[in-house]
C-alpha cells in the first residue's frame, strides 16, 4: 500500500500499489513507463550513502535528486502522457522526496549555518529557498523550475515547491536555526527602509494596492484589491508587509489600523470591505506561489503580532531576554471590519489588539471547503472561541455574524455601518491620550504566556510540511471547482 497518500496525491492524485522507498528504486513502475533497465539501475547506483560529511552527502544526495528529476522530466515530455508515465514519474518524486527529507534530518542545522554565514546574516524565505538550490541542486527548485512551475494552472503543477515546504518545515523545527528564520522574517523590508524618510515626512505611502496614512498618532493601511473585494495575492503581500513595517518603525505613530477600501464589484460597489482572503481565482489558475502562504504568516501577520525585530542581526533569533520578553519594537494594532472578514482577512483578527465590526458583518474561515490550513488559525483561534467554537469553524465551516451573541469573543465593538468611523476616532484616542508604553508591555507579556516563539516555531515547522501537501493536492483543484465555480471565474 501507499506509505504516504498524501504524496501521491500531491504530485498525480493516484497511489500505485508498489511500495516506494528512499533505498528502493521501483524498476518494475519505470520500465512499465518506458525507461529502461539500465536508466533505473544507474540511478539506483547513485542513492546517498546514509552517513558522511555534509559536503559529501549534499553532493551524492544533488547527484541522486538531479538524476532523478531528469528521468521524471523524460517521462512529462510526451504532450499526451499516459498513466503508466504518469505513475512512474509520481514513483520517482516520491523517491527523490524521501532522499531530500532523509538529508534534511541529519544536516538541516548544517544547511542553515552555511546559508546564513553561521546565522550572522538574516536571510529571507525567498531568498533561503534560492540560495539552497544554488548550493545543493536539486534540494529546492531552480528559478528555471519555478518559473516553468508558475506558467502552469494548479491542476497541471508538477509538485516541485514541495521541497520548499520540506526544507523551510525541516530548518524551523531545529530550535536555534527555527528561531533565527522567524527573526530574519520579523526584519524590516529593504523597501520599508528606503521609503521611511519620506513617509516620515509626507504621512503617506502609495504601495499600488496598498495605502499608507498617518492620521494623528495612528497609522491607517488600506488594502485596496478593489475587483475582487480586497483578496489577497502574490501582488498584494510584498506591499502589504511593507506597509505594515513602515507604521511600526515611524515613531509619530502609536496605533496601527488596518482597513479594507471601497471596492467597485457590483454588489458591495462604493462600499468598504476589510478582505475575501486568498484570491481564489488566482489560486486555480496556478498564479499563487507556495511560498505567499509562508512569506504571510513568517511576514506581516507575524509582525502584527511580535512587532519588527532589532536592527542588528542577532545568532541567537528571536529568543527571549533574560526576563522573558522577545526583543522586538510593537505597537497596538485596530482592524476595522465592514461587510465581512473571510479567509485571511478573517485571520487577522486573532492577532489584533481591538476589532471593531459593523453590525452584520460575517467572520469565516472556509478551510473545508478550499482544502488549505488557514494560516495560524488552529493555532490562535482556540484561545479567542475556545477549541470546540474553532474546530467547528475549521473542520465543519462555522461562521459568526457581528453583533450576534456568538462573535461577541472575536469582536470588541459592534457599531452600525454608518457609525463606524466615529468608533474608530473613539477607540484611537482612548489608546493613545494616556501613553502606550504599558499597553505595549501588556500585550507582549500576555503573548509570552500564550503563544511564545517556540510554539510557533513549531507549529510552522508543522504548517509548512502540511500546506505544501495541501496547495499541491488534486483535492484542493476539486474544492475551488465545486465550491467556488473555479474553472468559470476570469480574473
Amino acid at each position: 500500500m501507499c506509505r504516504d497518500p498524501r504524496r501521491r496525491a500531491a504530485i498525480d492524485g493516484r497511489c500505485d500499489p508498489a511500495v516506494v522507498s528512499a533505498t528502493h528504486i521501483p524498476t518494475d513502475l519505470l520500465g512499465a513507463a518506458g525507461l529502461s533497465r539500465a536508466d533505473a539501475d544507474a540511478w539506483a547506483a547513485s542513492v546517498p550513502p546514509r552517513e558522511g560529511s555534509f559536503d559529501a552527502q549534499a553532493g551524492a544526495t544533488s547527484e541522486f535528486l538531479v538524476r532523478g528529476q531528469a528521468l521524471r522530466e523524460r517521462l512529462r515530455a510526451s504532450p499526451s502522457v499516459s498513466q503508466a508515465e504518469r505513475a512512474g514519474a509520481a514513483a520517482i518524486a516520491d523517491v527523490c522526496n524521501d532522499a531530500r527529507e532523509r538529508f534534511l534530518r541529519e544536516h538541516a542545522a548544517e544547511l542553515y549555518e552555511r546559508l546564513t554565514a553561521a546565522r550572522t546574516q538574516s536571510v529571507r524565505l525567498d531568498q533561503l529557498v534560492s540560495e539552497a538550490a544554488r548550493r545543493v541542486p536539486g534540494l529546492t527548485p531552480s528559478p528555471a523550475e519555478l518559473d516553468a512551475e508558475r506558467a502552469r494552472a494548479l491542476r497541471d503543477k508538477q509538485g516541485v515547491e514541495l521541497a520548499q515546504g520540506l526544507l523551510i518545515s525541516s530548518v524551523l523545527a531545529v530550535p536555534r536555526a527555527g528561531r533565527h528564520l522567524v527573526d530574519a522574517m520579523l526584519r524590516p523590508t529593504p523597501e520599508a527602509l528606503d521609503r521611511l524618510a519620506e513617509f516620515r515626512a509626507t504621512g503617506v505611502a502609495e504601495l499600488g494596492p496598498v495605502r499608507v496614512t498617518r492620521r494623528g498618532r495612528a497609522g491607517v493601511l488600506e488594502l485596496s484589491n478593489p475587483r475582487h473585494l480586497n483578496a489577497e495575492d502574490g501582488v498584494t503581500l510584498g506591499p502589504t508587509e511593507v506597509a505594515v513595517d513602515l507604521i511600526l518603525l515611524d515613531p509619530a505613530i502609536d496605533v496601527g489600523v488596518i482597513r479594507g477600501a471601497v471596492v467597485d464589484q457590483t454588489r458591495y460597489a462604493g462600499q468598504r470591505v476589510f478582505g475575501s482572503g486568498i484570491n481564489l481565482t488566482l489560486l486555480y489558475q496556478g498564479q499563487i506561489d507556495f511560498l505567499f502562504y509562508l512569506i504571510r504568516d513568517l511576514g506581516y501577520v507575524n509582525k502584527l503580532y511580535r512587532g519588527i525585530s532589532e536592527s542588528e542581526p542577532d545568532p541567537g533569533g528571536l529568543a527571549p531576554d533574560a526576563t522573558g520578553m522577545e526583543r522586538t519594537t510593537e505597537k497596538l494594532w485596530i482592524a476595522v471590519v465592514e461587510k465581512f472578514a473571510i479567509g485571511g482577512a478573517c485571520q487577522l483578527l486573532h492577532v489584533m489588539d481591538h476589532v471593531i465590526a459593523g453590525r452584520g458583518s460575517r467572520l469565516y474561515l472556509p478551510a473545508r471547503k478550499e482544502g488549505i490550513i488557514p494560516g495560524a488559525s488552529n493555532l490562535r483561534l482556540p484561545r479567542s472561541v475556545g477549541d470546540r467554537a474553532a474546530r467547528q469553524a475549521i473542520l465543519s465551516g462555522r461562521e459568526w455574524t457581528a453583533g450576534e451573541p456568538d462573535a461577541a469573543l472575536l469582536c470588541d465593538e459592534v457599531v452600525a455601518p454608518d457609525e463606524i468611523d466615529a468608533a474608530l476616532q473613539a477607540r484611537i484616542e482612548a489608546l493613545t491620550s494616556s501613553g502606550l508604553v504599558n499597553a505595549a508591555a501588556n500585550r507582549r507579556v500576555m503573548r509570552i504566556g500564550q503563544e511564545p516563539v517556540d510554539l510557533f516555531r513549531e507549529y510552522m515547522a508543522a504548517y509548512a510540511r502540511e500546506q505544501a501537501y495541501c496547495h499541491l493536492s488534486p483535492a484542493l483543484v476539486r474544492n475551488l471547482e465545486e465550491h467556488w465555480n473555479a474553472h468559470r471565474r476570469t480574473v
